[in-house]
């Protein structure tokens, strides 16, 4: 296991001061002790180095996010101090923070395992499938089928339209989307040379910590990291796309381990970068290295250490798809997309059950697969000329087949990703057609040019459609005709395709687009 640098970059400010001055050093740590008089200040940061600083009287001083006088800060707060290129203090912001060693004194009351479970669930929800928690833990949100549990939004754009709360910038580049816990988003992006996990408050967009997670990606079609941070309690897993793996705090992301899964599994990055996103199921965390004998991989998720791999026949190559935990016939399976086609590995062996590649293509394998419990099915596609495929599932006794039930061309979709809905499935067909297809016959019920090619999701009975150019779309949910209630279009649009997934969590829609994310309100009219 190897060993990364520790960068606290934390609590850079959105609104007020900006980001457009690049910051040559951040030093982040817990305030040991202050002078007011003199406006000085010693920080201890979290390898134990303690620095002093006298704050310059001009500089923008912030507590939480909002200007405050130095007189209200206090030992014990979370403090950051930017420095220029020369070495002058151009920001000081402070949050409120618990001391650890302070904590360490003090007895804690005692709590039962369960009740702590619990607790933990209320505060941060869980990236386990199959929980209906509001919160959207990991990419694709609850069970990774891509359907929020969120109710009462607007139902009608052209009367009422989302109002944008804020726009956060200073993420860098990359196609990271969201995830949700508690008051805190989460991301991924760039900051000089390295790709970074980002937390933000979800009521102000402001950069609560940044931490690094190896060297950037470098790519014609766009730097940085491409997959979205996996919540799992206090701790979030994060994959880059050169193959950086870590574990961090979600409070203030310091790293518990990390490793390198190429290095370690013998495998080679893929043309436009890692893309997937870590899946915890229990104790284990599941993502797909492609490796030899290494297709997928259960680490444990505490240390990083291998409980299986799976040896998948061909050793297939990763793809850019994120696993998915689908329970047939008693039997349990992680099923992934992989370069050659998708796949199902026996979740506590990690021995391979079944393989296919009818909607696969050689070129890149993108959007997750779905399962249908209605049908006992996966539905995969793909884009290039391919199409979709649904695989009828049957398992017993630690076995597991699976028989195509009909092919489509009508769904090459890309890498914006479906939705299955009482047996219906949506989903942008390449060239940029929304498509609705009934799983039970394979027949395609409706198309329609939408906002064109892009990304969706679904929530409260309407389909969120992002068009890669920009426009989003209100969609009903109709299994018998398209029926459009409203759209508008971003402001101020990075020159990059917009493909990162939108996301529907706590009353909002986020949209992330390179260095911005934009919030907007679904509840107020």
């Amino acid at each position: 296991m190897r060993s990364i640098r520790l960068f606290c970059l934390v609590f850079c400010l959105i609104s007020g001061f900006g980001l457009s001055q690049i910051d040559a050093a951040i030093f982040s740590g817990i305030i040991q002790s202050i002078s007011e008089d003199q406006k000085r200040v010693v920080i201890k940061s979290s390898q134990g180095k303690e620095k002093s600083f006298l704050i310059p009287d001009t500089i923008p001083t912030t507590f939480n996010g909002k200007k405050t006088k130095f007189d209200q800060f206090k030992v014990g707060q979370r403090a950051t101090v930017f420095t220029s290129a020369s070495g002058t203090i151009t920001r000081f912001s402070v949050r409120n923070s618990t001391n650890r060693s302070a904590t360490k004194s003090k007895p804690k009351p005692r709590v039962s395992k369960r009740k702590k479970e619990v607790q933990m669930k209320d505060q941060f929800g869980s990236a386990n499938q199959g929980n209906a928690t509001q919160a959207w833990t990991q990419f694709r949100g609850p069970g990774r089928a891509n359907i929020s549990a969120e109710t009462g939004l607007l139902k009608d754009w052209n009367q009422a339209p989302p109002k944008l709360l804020w726009t956060a910038r200073g993420l860098g580049e990359g196609y990271s989307s969201v995830s949700l816990s508690g008051n805190l988003l989460f991301t991924m992006g760039t900051k000089s040379n390295e790709e970074v996990v980002i937390a933000l408050d979800v009521n102000t967009g402001e950069i609560v910590w940044s931490q690094s997670n190896g060297s950037i990606f470098k790519d014609g079609q766009g730097n940085g990291p491409r997959s979205t941070p996996t919540i799992d309690g206090n701790v979030l897993y994060a994959l880059g796309a050169n193959g950086d793996l870590s574990c961090m705090t979600t409070r203030d992301g310091n790293v518990e381990w990390t490793k390198n899964i190429l290095q370690e599994f013998n495998a080679s990055n893929i043309v436009w970068g890692i893309s997937e996103s870590p899946l915890i199921d229990g104790e284990k965390l599941i993502c797909s290295p492609g490796g030899q004998g290494a297709a997928m991989v259960a680490l444990n998720k505490q240390n990083g250490a291998m409980i299986w791999k799976a040896a998948v026949p061909g050793n297939p190559k990763a793809a850019y798809s994120s696993a998915i935990i689908v329970n047939v016939g008693g039997v349990k399976q992680y099923v992934n997309f992989t370069h050659d086609g998708i796949m199902g590995v026996n979740a506590k062996t990690g021995i391979p059950l079944w393989g296919n590649n009818r909607a696969a293509n050689k070129t890149a394998n993108c959007s997750a697969p779905l399962f249908s419990a209605r049908n006992n099915a996966i539905f995969y596609a793909s884009g290039y000329g391919t199409g979709g495929a649904l695989l009828k599932l049957s398992a017993s006794q630690n076995r597991a087949t699976a028989q195509l039930g009909f092919f489509t061309q009508d769904m090459k979709n890309h890498h914006g990703g479906m939705v299955v809905v009482d047996g219906f499935v949506y989903g942008s067909s390449d060239p940029g057609v929304l498509t609705c297809i009934n799983l039970s016959n394979g027949e395609t019920v409706w198309q329609n040019r939408s906002v064109g090619k892009g990304a969706l999701t679904c929530a409260d009975g309407h389909i969120y459609m992002r068009s890669e150019a920009g426009p989003i779309a209100l969609v009903e949910l109709n299994p018998k005709a398209y029926v459009e209630k409203g759209r508008f279009n971003q402001p101020q649009r990075s020159g990059k395709p917009a493909w990162p997934h939108p996301v529907v969590a706590d009353g909002k829609l986020f949209l992330r687009d390179q260095d911005s994310l934009l919030c907007y309100d679904l509840r107020s009219k």
